[in-house]
């Protein structure tokens, strides 16, 4: 006896039941991803990061501001692990200066232990032989052949139509965000803050 394919299975519910059947799988997926997002807001723990914000536009979905960070830009380890591409997942190690501002210590492709007081992002290699941020927000390109540019997922954040070119155009170092870290190193924009006050918090739905 010849049992009946899949395809010819599916053929025989009705197009009304497969339909419905579809739409509860997309929203099942979207229901994953927001709760994922906020449960990295809800219990991330939190961490101040400097910025040096750009200001591109995205007509369709409201004004936008992509930000980089000091800690965008990680000092390759000098010996041992090396081989780092454009592409591969790192986690980068943090600790926090004089400041309480999150400043990173080291990268590797595998989980690192890490000391009390610091904690580990997950990021992405974006290019090799990179050029540092200074403490003034400039690029420094005089050295650093195993710089690594990294993206943490924390490098775009919307904004009420019309604000971004006021945050662009503020001077940098008044801008601060406030992020939240998993215990899997993935991280979520939590807060924007300009001179120290609340501009807008990231709602957890």
């Amino acid at each position: 006896m010849r049992l009946p394919s899949a395809q010819a299975l599916i053929g025989r519910v009705p197009l009304l039941w497969r339909t419905l059947a579809a739409m509860l799988l997309l929203c099942g997926g979207l229901l994953a991803l927001v709760e994922s997002r906020a449960g990295i807001l809800r219990s991330g723990t939190e961490v101040r990061l400097r910025t040096v914000p750009v200001d591109p536009r995205d007509l369709f979905r409201g004004d936008y501001v992509i930000l980089a960070y000091p800690i965008s830009t990680v000092e390759g380890p000098a010996g041992g692990e090396d081989g780092f591409r454009r592409g591969d997942a790192v986690f980068v190690t943090l600790a926090r200066d004089a400041d309480g501002f999150a400043t990173a210590r080291g990268v590797a492709k595998m989980r690192p232990s890490v000391a009390a007081g610091e904690l580990v992002i997950a990021g992405r290699v974006q290019s090799t032989g990179a050029c540092a941020l200074n403490e003034d927000g400039r690029s420094d390109c005089a050295s650093g052949r195993r710089r690594l540019r990294i993206a943490y997922g924390l490098e775009s954040y919307f904004v009420p139509q019309g604000k971004g070119r006021a945050i662009e155009t503020t001077e940098r170092a008044r801008i601060e965000v406030v992020a939240a870290i998993s215990a899997s190193g993935e991280a979520a924009i939590k807060r924007l803050l300009i001179d120290g006050k609340l501009v807008y918090a990231e709602p957890p739905y």
